[in-house]
C-alpha cells in the first residue's frame, strides 16, 4: 500500500509520531509531507524532533514533483495527522496552493481513502460545515478523541487509541489499544 502522513501544525505531534512508529516501510511504501508550521509545533512537542523510520521518504511542501501530486499516481490512503482547522478548511473547497493539499485534492478525485484526524475544540459552525463536505466528498474524520476506557497511563498510550483507529481505518492490523469488549456476566 501506498500511504501518505500529512503533518500539520495543529498541536498534537506524537499522533503523528506514533503513527509513522506503526507503519512499517519494509512492507508499505510511506511518503512525508510537512506542513510549514508542523516543523515549529514539532520542534515544541517533540524534543527530539520527528523520527522518521528508515525507509520513509520526506517531501518538500512546495515541491509539486512528489509522486502522489497527480491523479497519475495517487496514494492509497493519505492521513492528515493532526490537521488544523486551515489545512481542513481548504481541503474542503479545494484549495490546493501546496503538495499536501494538492495531493488530498488528488485523493479525494481518485476516490482514494482520505483520513483526516482534526485536534480542535471547541468547533465553529464553520469548522461543522467543512466537516460536513468532507463527509459528503468520502473522506473520514477521526477526531483526536482519545478513548480512556482503555485504561491508559501515560500520554502516549493514550495517544495510542486516537492512533488505533487510524490504523484501523487504513485497513492495517494492529494491537495499540485494547477493544471494547462484551460485558462479563
Amino acid at each position: 500500500m501506498k500511504i501518505l502522513v500529512a503533518i500539520t501544525g495543529a498541536s498534537g505531534s506524537l499522533y503523528a509520531q506514533r503513527l509513522l512508529n506503526h507503519l512499517d516501510p519494509q512492507v508499505h511504501e510511506v511518503h512525508v509531507v510537512q506542513s510549514n508550521y508542523a516543523q515549529q509545533v514539532i520542534a515544541t512537542e517533540l524534543p527530539e524532533g520527528l523520527r522518521l523510520p528508515a525507509g520513509v521518504k520526506a517531501h518538500g511542501l512546495k515541491s509539486m514533483n512528489a509522486p502522489f501530486a497527480s491523479g497519475s499516481n495517487p496514494p492509497d490512503v493519505m492521513v492528515v495527522i493532526p490537521c488544523t482547522m486551515g489545512t481542513l478548511g481548504r481541503i474542503a473547497h479545494g484549495y490546493s496552493e501546496d503538495v499536501l493539499l494538492r495531493a488530498a485534492d488528488v485523493v479525494l478525485k481518485e476516490k482514494k481513502k482520505l483520513i483526516l484526524v482534526p485536534r480542535e475544540t471547541p468547533l465553529s459552525l464553520v469548522h461543522v460545515k467543512n466537516f460536513e463536505l468532507l463527509l459528503l466528498a468520502g473522506a473520514t474524520l477521526i477526531p483526536a478523541n482519545p478513548s480512556f476506557y482503555s485504561g491508559a497511563k501515560t500520554a502516549v498510550e493514550l495517544a495510542d487509541t486516537v492512533v488505533a483507529r487510524v490504523l484501523d481505518h487504513m485497513g492495517i492490523p494492529n494491537e495499540l489499544a485494547p477493544r471494547w469488549a462484551e460485558e462479563r456476566e
